[in-house]
């Protein structure tokens, strides 16, 4: 029984149910436990909120090697969308190998620097380098270790219209490769 309820409540929480307008009957069965389709009470949450989905690609500008700090940018192309959401997820994926995306310190430059110097050590770079594949450049395959490393996907919290990012935290674009190009973030929205 616990197994089956354990199931069943993030799906419906998911769907904006509250436990308490959810009637649902366990049923015992030579199968184990199974739950009834709930029925949902007619002054429920759910009847007035309804989970909605949008998405949109941002451009990014072609920006120098290192890590930028973009949420400003991000937040002004989601925004009218964005505000339309009290409670959700913002998940945000990067379109591209060489290049990755983060959440760290929105205030001092100096980290953004730290972090491309720490990167820059710990993946060699160059003709002593061990990578087979520069088919790009010897910039290439470091490019892709560190986009490995840090990621291309990040999901944040919308609370009342809002990136529910801390108070220090911002998103950065890290730009592995020597040659800026334009990057594309595809930014999808979930919530109620």
């Amino acid at each position: 029984m616990d197994v089956t309820w354990w199931c069943i409540v993030p799906l419906l929480l998911s769907l904006g149910l509250k436990l308490g307008n959810i009637k649902s009957t366990m049923q015992a069965s030579s199968f184990g436990v199974r739950a009834q389709i709930p029925t949902v009470k007619k002054d429920s949450m759910a009847e007035s909120t309804v989970p909605k989905w949008a998405q949109k690609t941002v451009s990014l500008p072609p920006l120098r090697r290192g890590c930028h700090l973009v949420t400003s940018k991000i937040v002004k192309e989601i925004e009218p969308d964005l505000s339309g959401f009290k409670c959700g997820l913002a998940h945000l994926f990067l379109q591209h190998t060489s290049a990755s995306l983060t959440i760290n310190e929105n205030y001092d430059s100096d980290v953004r620097d730290d972090t491309e110097t720490f990167l820059n050590r710990i993946v060699p770079e160059g003709s002593s380098a061990p990578w087979k594949h520069t088919l790009e450049g010897p910039d290439d395959m470091p490019a892709h270790i560190k986009s490995s490393m840090l990621g291309c996907a990040l999901t944040i919290p919308i609370t009342n219209g809002k990136l529910n990012l801390g108070t220090w935290q911002g998103i950065w674009l890290c730009e592995h490769r020597d040659h800026p190009t334009s990057r594309r973030v595809v930014v999808t929205l979930n919530g109620i």
